[in-house]
């Protein structure tokens, strides 16, 4: 007896059905598939703050470096060195000059200091970028007047507030390597350096002094685009931005940002523009 196959039709209408069914998953997978990536993010940025901490703790409170020279200082050891050549270097350079770093007896595995989300390891617009974090620049990382901070915080208990300031954050910078810690200017009231906005199109995770690690949705539409900038068009990107030109959205983004900025003291009174 002859079997009889489907019609015509009726693979037509299966295949509608499935192409319907992936229309519908995809999205969802893409979802969790963000969703697990702001976890891993989020799991190393508490991974982070932990081992600057015990660094803190086993040098009589002293912060490590939030530089990234390209040799270890004995004096103020850096968390992370930089290698040479950072716009030519090879992935597995970048990774060595991690594991030199001062915080890498606390937390070794290169792993922990690259967000999953971040996109600049695969595009040779990047350099093939490989670190996702950076240090504040507050936070024992610019000092005597440069960008506008006269006194970084040099120990913990240089930082008021420690559960409002962060201490990690991602740092979108377009050289092949995020350079030196992460500013901005607090008293010409500047963006500086470009975040990473990796999770969910608009939130960036902060670790923060205290421990613990939150999700921040950027507010502004304009200032979300200008960290894009950074990372899609970097050879379009310019540093420097201010926040005025986004309007009343984008001060609050900077309101936010300038809060937990760390400092002990700076060259002249912080824009609010309030």
């Amino acid at each position: 007896m002859k079997k009889k196959g489907f019609t015509l039709i009726e693979l037509l209408v299966v295949i509608a059905i499935i192409a319907l069914l992936m229309a519908i998953i995809m999205p969802s997978l893409r979802m969790a598939r963000e969703q697990a990536r702001s976890i891993v993010c989020s799991s190393n940025l508490k991974t982070l703050v932990l081992g600057w901490r015990l660094y803190a703790e086993a040098n009589g409170d002293k912060l490590v470096s939030a530089s990234t020279p390209t040799s270890l200082s004995s004096t103020n050891p850096a968390w992370v060195l930089m290698p040479p050549n950072p716009g030519t270097a090879s992935i597995e350079d970048k990774m060595e000059y991690i594991k030199q770093g001062a915080l890498w007896p606390y937390i070794k595995n290169v792993k922990v200091y690259r967000c999953p989300s971040d996109r600049r390891k695969n595009s040779p617009a990047h350099l093939q970028a490989f670190r996702s974090y950076a240090i504040p620049g507050g936070l024992n990382g610019v000092n005597d007047g440069s960008w506008q901070i006269a006194k970084a915080c040099r120990i913990l208990g240089d930082i008021k507030s420690p559960a409002l300031k962060y201490a990690f954050l991602p740092e979108c910078d377009v050289r092949g390597y995020n350079m030196g810690s992460w500013v901005l200017n607090p008293v010409s009231g500047l963006w500086v350096d470009a975040l990473g906005i990796w999770h969910r199109g608009r939130s960036t995770n902060f670790g923060f002094v205290d421990g613990h690690v939150a999700k921040h949705a950027w507010k502004s539409q304009t200032f979300v685009d200008w960290c894009y900038t950074a990372l899609d068009e970097p050879q379009k990107f310019s540093f420097h931005r201010n926040p005025q030109d986004g309007g009343e959205i984008e001060l609050e983004d900077w309101r936010w940002a300038l809060t937990g900025y760390a400092y002990k003291s700076l060259t002249g009174e912080p824009s609010t523009y309030r």
